[in-house]
């Protein structure tokens, strides 16, 4: 290119004065057609420089295939991703690649910076994009045991495709809702990159200025685990997650209103993937594209499960008090005797407590208590006491719970087979139910009052699949002996024969 006063002079040559086009190239040293160009010429602005897309072919046949393990990728944890090593092996290996690494290195860095711009962290935080997500809870009445109670169901929404899922469960309390997040992760099979909340008191320990948050230790490890980034609304609003505010009224008013008679927790809950699956097959509001269709791309947008599932249980060290019993958010769990007064390791989930020993061994294990029920007792580890003060049995709530056909058995008992029956109950209820040992009882007592020995072994015949087998009747002429009762009763016999007294 000429320089700006070289183009001045021809353009004054031909143009001001009117010498030829060649004579100026002779004069100047100059191509003809240069002085031509220049000497026309109407527009001196400065050129955009445009960067000549460059051919690759090497990479080009190759470039989709790698921007998909990267965008693949992009969902996991950094120490899971591909080298760019590995990927120009991957491409030897499965498409014959020819090219060099350093040809797909240079390709893979480059295209990580785009794919990063790209993604959702340059994202208006309302901005709807596929894979966010927005969480809170609701309040809806449910019939329980023939009771109208109100209970919470936990609400996951995502704005872009406005498809939902649900789960009820019995509090708003840290144990369930963590599990219901775990539950929605699992059911997807995939993370949003990122979720809104509400200042849950499961989440949020407390509200600090400039836009802090102190969290709570459980969901920290929880986020941590999952690996998703957690948003919160300013205090007072609301309209910050108005999605799932909206969803959770449409779930009161569509699933759970009139009430819904609860039976099994389980069922329940299983039933609403299949319902809110089903419900997904309207047009979106606005875009009128089906919403089953657009969650899709939201499931697109999500990032892998982590290797292993989160266990939402936390461990407390509790002091039980003088019967054994600890004390978990105001509802009281036994243990055993040998705890009386002493710290004891409880493992907590949303629907269990367990005692625990020091290897974390489970001694007893109860269904955790909600509602108007203050207290869960599980008599097995108490029977070994009681059976050194039978007589204190029938003062106990244990022996009121006992089928009828127990409560008989022990009652025509002497002291010391009680101490036995007492001390078999304890090492039958360890790992069965009172149900077996109910059976057990009933085959043993058809002949005789039995001994523990022989309910023992007619109980072990049930648990191992033997079964009973009856008696065989065999023909014999030694005379069929009577069976044999206990009681005061039986001592008449021996004073009054056919109706006379002896």
């Amino acid at each position: 290119m000429l320089e700006v006063d070289e183009i001045k002079y021809i353009r004054n040559e031909v143009n001001s004065k009117g010498y030829s086009y060649s004579d100026v190239a002779r004069r100047t040293n100059t191509d003809y057609r240069t002085v031509k160009k220049y000497a026309d010429l109407d527009e001196f602005q400065p050129e955009m420089k445009r960067k000549k897309a460059q051919p690759a072919p090497v990479m080009d046949p190759v470039k989709d295939l790698v921007d998909q393990w990267l965008k693949d990728d992009m969902k996991k944890k950094k120490k899971y991703r591909m080298t760019a090593k590995r990927i120009w092996q991957l491409l030897k290996k499965e498409v014959g690649f020819q090219g060099a690494e350093r040809t797909v290195r240079e390709y893979v860095s480059k295209r990580k910076q785009e794919l990063l711009e790209e993604s959702g962290d340059a994202a208006l935080p309302l901005e709807s994009k596929p894979g966010d997500a927005q969480v809170d809870f609701g309040e809806a009445p449910f019939k329980v045991k023939g009771k109208v109670v109100d209970l919470p169901y936990l609400v996951i929404s995502f704005p872009y495709s406005n498809a939902f899922i649900v789960q009820v469960f019995k509090s708003e309390n840290q144990d369930c809702f963590l599990e219901g997040l775990k539950r929605f992760f699992h059911y997807l099979q995939g993370v949003p990159r990122r979720i809104r909340f509400d200042n849950l008191s499961p989440a949020v320990k407390k509200v600090l200025p400039q836009g802090k948050r102190e969290l709570t230790e459980g969901f920290k490890r929880f986020a941590l685990h999952y690996g998703f980034e957690y948003e919160f609304c300013n205090p007072g609003a609301g309209n910050e997650k108005g999605h799932v505010e909206a969803m959770v009224k449409y779930v009161r008013n569509n699933f759970f209103l009139p009430e819904r008679a609860v039976y099994q927790w389980d069922d329940l809950n299983r039933r609403l993937w299949a319902e809110v699956e089903n419900d997904r097959n309207r047009p979106h509001y606005e875009k009128k594209v089906e919403i089953a269709k657009l969650f899709e791309e939201d499931k697109e947008a999500l990032m892998y499960l982590p290797p292993r599932e989160y266990s939402c249980v936390r461990y407390e060290t509790l002091k039980a008090d003088k019967y054994g019993y600890v004390l978990v958010d105001t509802k009281r769990y036994s243990s055993s005797p040998r705890f009386s007064n002493q710290k004891v390791l409880v493992g907590i989930t949303y629907n269990r407590v367990d005692i625990l020993s020091d290897t974390y061994e489970v001694i007893v294990s109860h269904v955790r208590l909600y509602g108007e029920e203050s207290k869960s007792m599980n008599w097995q580890p108490y029977l070994s006491l009681m059976a050194k003060r039978p007589t204190a049995l029938k003062y106990t709530a244990f022996y009121d719970q006992l089928p009828v056909k127990w409560q008989t058995y022990l009652d025509d008992c002497t002291l010391e087979e009680k101490k036995k029956a007492l001390q078999l109950l304890s090492i039958l209820l360890k790992d069965h139910s009172l149900e077996t040992a109910n059976k057990a009882l009933e085959i043993a007592s058809e002949r005789c009052h039995p001994s523990s020995e022989s309910i023992k072994q007619i109980f072990h015949q049930l648990i191992h699949g033997r079964g009973y087998r009856e008696t065989m009747d065999l023909k014999s002429t030694v005379p069929i002996m009577p069976i044999a009762k206990r009681g005061m009763n039986q001592y008449d016999a021996v004073f009054f024969k056919e109706g006379r007294q002896a």
